[in-house]
């Protein structure tokens, strides 16, 4: 690793968050949704092959999973419901990328079970609703109100 850069894992964990949120607006569902279609086993695909999945064009990715684990259109469109600026499934990737690893390693736990756990939680919904200030907090207040179980 060169200084200044992120760990592999880390990239690995972005590339991850950024898919589910890319396939949920391109499917229209709730991220939790997406997560529990894909299931642990995809997930821990995506997450040990994304830097293959990075290389590849992310609508073909994207279509593989959805046709892969049965995801159908939804009626859920926080980009559509939205009435300010759009933050990219890439930004979202990034505030779930820090969660979860911020999340795991205070609790010791494995990134793809923390992963499952975070988008199952009661504040995935806040992250998601760009309405909101939520998904622009600082990372340690998410990380607490995740623990607390509630927005402090």
């Amino acid at each position: 690793m060169q200084p200044g850069r992120e760990d592999k894992k880390d990239n690995d964990l972005f590339f991850t968050c950024s898919l589910i949120d890319y396939i949920g607006r391109k499917t229209k569902n709730p991220r939790a949704l997406v997560v529990n279609a894909l299931g642990k086993r995809r997930l821990e695909k995506i997450y040990e092959l994304a830097d293959v999945y990075h290389s590849d064009n992310l609508d073909r990715v994207s279509d593989d999973f959805i046709r892969e684990a049965g995801i159908s259109q939804g009626d859920f469109d926080n980009v559509g419901d939205c009435g300010y600026a759009i933050p990219s499934h890439w930004d979202i990737g990034k505030v779930y990328k820090r969660l979860i690893k911020m999340a795991a390693q205070a609790e010791g736990g494995e990134i793809i079970d923390t992963l499952i756990a975070v988008y199952n939680s009661f504040i995935s919904p806040k992250i998601d609703d760009y309405n909101s200030s939520v998904y622009y907090e600082n990372p340690s207040y998410l990380l607490e109100a995740y623990r607390e179980g509630r927005m402090l």
